[in-house]
């Protein structure tokens, strides 16, 4: 099948966009013999920048064969913005369908007419700490599923230096190299002709994120986690967490706190400057009660005892 014209629209894209990414990325691109020449495909793309599609869609557009985004469905009748996402031939996504397979139908769509699809399987930047690709959505596994078309799975990085992932302000220098390495199409055969479960997808999107791993590896000259970063295993644990903390300081705040209730009588404590007494219980000692007298008289008397004595 033929490959379909670049367009004005796309050229005038190039125009504008290729000059600042000239200017502000170098390029180590490879693998661009893994672009078929002809006929539709997928390309499966990580996702670690906000202007890695621009920095991409350079790549890609050098090859000779355009890449058509996924965007929102909305966006495509929105004045400007939509005669430009029509004439670059981007893909509508229709979310709002309850039927997840026309909710990419014009993907699949572009591809038997010959196009390339471009899909960020992970559907957002990657939250991995290190940016490595986490767990994919289904969509890209859904599409080569139904049209049983290559994907070729692409690594890329370097635009996450110039603007790493939710920063705001660039890091223009030193200069940065945006790399790109396309692997050769990932092998889907043994899911071909099979019912379309949630687990078959799954496990086709595993192995198509996998491929795109193993190519960020060769870029990165490291290996990647065993396990990848699982935003909904991360929001459960995150849920847990919190659930825990609260717990803890519910119990905190029912414990009696340190000091005395106030009325409280003390424990094991005497009034100031008391001392021990042989008294009996309740004998009053006063100055001019008659026990204060008697102890008084009887003090006398032993001391006239005692100067007798003497």
């Amino acid at each position: 099948m033929p490959r379909r014209r670049i367009g004005f629209w796309y050229r005038f894209a190039a125009v504008i966009c290729k000059p600042p990414l000239v200017v502000l990325l170098k390029r180590d691109w490879r693998g661009m013999e893994n672009i078929p020449a002809d006929g539709g495909f997928i390309t499966a793309v990580n996702h670690n920048s906000h202007i890695d599609p621009f920095a991409y869609a350079h790549f890609q557009y050098n090859t000779g064969r355009v890449p058509r985004f996924l965007a929102k469905s909305g966006l495509f009748n929105k004045g400007f913005v939509g005669a430009a996402m029509r004439g670059t031939g981007q893909i509508p996504v229709y979310r709002e369908s309850t039927d997840a397979l026309s909710a990419f139908r014009a993907a699949i769509d572009a591809v038997e007419r010959g196009e390339c699809v471009a899909f960020y399987p992970e559907g957002t930047l990657t939250r991995d700490p290190d940016g490595w690709p986490m767990t994919g959505k289904t969509g890209a596994a859904r599409v080569a599923l139904q049209t049983k078309c290559p994907v070729i799975p692409v690594a890329q990085w370097g635009a996450n230096e110039l603007l790493p992932p939710y920063a705001k302000k660039p890091r223009l220098l030193p200069r940065k190299t945006h790399r790109v390495l396309a692997g050769p199409p990932v092998d889907l055969d043994r899911f071909y002709d099979r019912e379309m479960t949630p687990e078959l997808l799954k496990e086709a999107t595993e192995a198509i994120m996998a491929a795109i791993t193993r190519q960020l590896e060769e870029i990165r000259g490291e290996k990647a986690p065993e396990t990848p970063y699982d935003p909904r295993r991360e929001r459960v644990e995150q849920r847990r967490r919190t659930r825990a903390q609260k717990q803890r300081a519910g119990r905190r705040g029912a414990r009696p706190s340190d000091p005395e209730p106030t009325g409280a009588e003390p424990t094991d404590t005497k009034p100031t400057g008391t001392e021990p007494s042989d008294a009996p219980s309740g004998t009053d000692r006063s100055p001019g009660t008659p026990a204060a007298r008697e102890e008084q008289a009887h003090g006398r008397g032993a001391a006239r005892e005692k100067g007798l004595g003497t």
